[in-house]
């Protein structure tokens, strides 16, 4: 029983984080040095990976008539505006999916640790401070899904490869950055970043399984299950709040949020 309630503490935080631009991964990795589950070292590598599938349904759920390209009801029945998004999409992917694949037992190693968390939530907490400043006297170019080009596409997703390297960056935080710099709307940022989380987070999920293997214990199964479904729930309600307050709401309080908890992270593992 307990460790189910640690199971639901992590899908909270899940659900919270990854779609508010402050880090899903680096606060997951520091709630893991103080709420630590009683399961193997490689579980809980794949379980902080896996979990985010229950925060991706929500995704799919909630956005599902923009991202479905079939209409069974009306001739044609192929959305060729949805297909031609799903090859943005696709195509913002491959910096991460060509790099990740290839170093990501590297970055693992290298970077998944309190002090680079703390020092990414810090730098991209300022980038948020300084690029939504900036923005404030521009009016963005690109306010509509369909005006997105491949280009934007691929260039948002080497800003996704920031993410992926560097835990505490935030994979939606990194990308909204990114899309905010070229002249991309907040809410087109926010909603091609949802969207582009979708086969992102599949195919980590599955390399991740694929490592650890597919010899779950029940309790194993039951942690992972619990841990997928409170991130859902949470997740409806995050995304909900998130794209009603972005219309009228910059994303400075995120950039100062993460700037004070990475100060205290690093004062943390400084002093304790």
């Amino acid at each position: 029983m307990l460790e189910i309630l640690k199971a639901i503490l992590f899908g909270i935080v899940e659900g919270i984080t990854e779609w508010l631009p402050i880090s899903s991964t680096g606060h997951m990795i520091l709630l893991d040095e103080f709420v630590k589950l009683d399961v193997s070292e490689e579980f809980m590598e794949m379980f902080l990976v896996v979990v985010q599938l229950g925060a991706i349904l929500a995704v799919v759920l909630l956005f599902w008539n923009k991202i479905f390209p079939f209409d069974l009801k009306k001739k044609p029945y192929i959305k060729k505006d949805i297909f031609d998004l799903w090859f943005k999409i696709l195509t913002a992917c491959i910096p991460a999916a060509v790099i990740g694949l290839a170093f990501d037992d590297v970055f693992d190693a290298l970077f998944y640790n309190p002090w680079c968390v703390a020092i990414a939530l810090i730098v991209f907490g300022i980038a948020f401070i300084v690029i939504e400043n900036r923005n404030k006297k521009l009016k963005p170019h690109i306010t509509e899904l369909g005006q997105i080009t491949y280009k934007t596409a691929l260039t948002i997703g080497f800003f996704q490869l920031i993410a992926a390297v560097f835990p505490g960056t935030s994979r939606s935080g990194a990308t909204i950055v990114g899309a905010l710099l070229i002249g991309v709307s907040r809410t087109v940022a926010a909603e091609f970043t949802f969207f582009l989380a979708i086969p992102v987070m599949l195919g980590a999920s599955l390399l991740k399984i694929i490592k650890f293997g597919f010899a779950f214990s029940g309790a194993e199964l039951t942690i992972l299950f619990v841990g997928m479904v409170v991130a859902f729930l949470v997740s409806v309600i995050v995304i909900r709040f998130l794209m009603g307050y972005i219309k009228k709401n910059d994303f400075k309080v995120f950039g100062w949020y993460r700037i004070i908890l990475g100060v205290i992270v690093l004062l943390y593992f400084m002093f304790w």
